[in-house]
Formats: C-alpha cells, sequence, structure tokens
C-alpha cells in the first residue's frame, strides 16, 4: 500500500504562508482520495482538505475556506495544502492521510508522520 511523507512545516510568524507536501511513496496515489488533518495540543484531531486523485475534486472544512487550499502534482505524486495568512490558531501537527474510499471528515487508512506547524503572534 501507499505510504505517505509530509514535509514544508515549521515555526512562521502570523500572517505569512506556507505550503505543506504529502507524498507518496512504495506506489502511486492512483485511485486514493487524500486528506489534510491537523491536532492542536490538548484537542481531537481534525479534518481541514481532502482532494480525489480520480477527479481532482476538493473538500474542506468550512473553519478553512478561504485561507486554505489542497492541490495535487500528479507528475511527482504530490499533494499539498497552500496555508495563507497563516493566525496562531493554525498551530498543530499537521497528517495527511490516503482513504481509497471516503473522502471528507470521516477518511481513515494509511496516515503519515505529520509534521509541525507553529505560528507565533
Amino acid at each position: 500500500q501507499v505510504q505517505l511523507v509530509e514535509s514544508g512545516g515549521g515555526l512562521v510568524q502570523a500572517g505569512v504562508s506556507l505550503r505543506l507536501s504529502c507524498a507518496a511513496s512504495g506506489r502511486t496515489f492512483s485511485g486514493y482520495n487524500i486528506g489534510w488533518f491537523r491536532q492542536a495540543p490538548g484537542k481531537e484531531r481534525e479534518f481541514v482538505a481532502a482532494i480525489s486523485w480520480r477527479s481532482g475534486s476538493t473538500v474542506y472544512a468550512d473553519s478553512v475556506k478561504g485561507r486554505f487550499a489542497i492541490s495535487r502534482d500528479n507528475a511527482k505524486n504530490t499533494v499539498y495544502l497552500q496555508i495563507d495568512s497563516l493566525k496562531p490558531e493554525d498551530t498543530a501537527v499537521y497528517y495527511c492521510a490516503a482513504d481509497y474510499v471516503r473522502i471528507g471528515r470521516m477518511m481513515d487508512g494509511v496516515w503519515g508522520q505529520g509534521t509541525q506547524v507553529t505560528v507565533s503572534s
């Protein structure tokens, strides 16, 4: 099955943009839905955005619409999460997930190890 490797996190100041990457290894993303989730300290993991590798259709959590954008690069077998105008409340570990059936907040299946995003005010 596919394995996921996230990257792109870091310590940034509020207001800047960041792009997270989720790369596939072991096999391609073909046929999968790929999602981004995040977990802030002391909080439950929450759904952020997802994309269908087959169709390119996207799904977003209402709380991130307008600032977050999910995209894919077929040639690089990578899914990106662009985050604009970062806020301190965006601080979390960001995970990507691959699910062959579900897309959205109920996604489960293969998970990456996560990448930390810390936003200072």
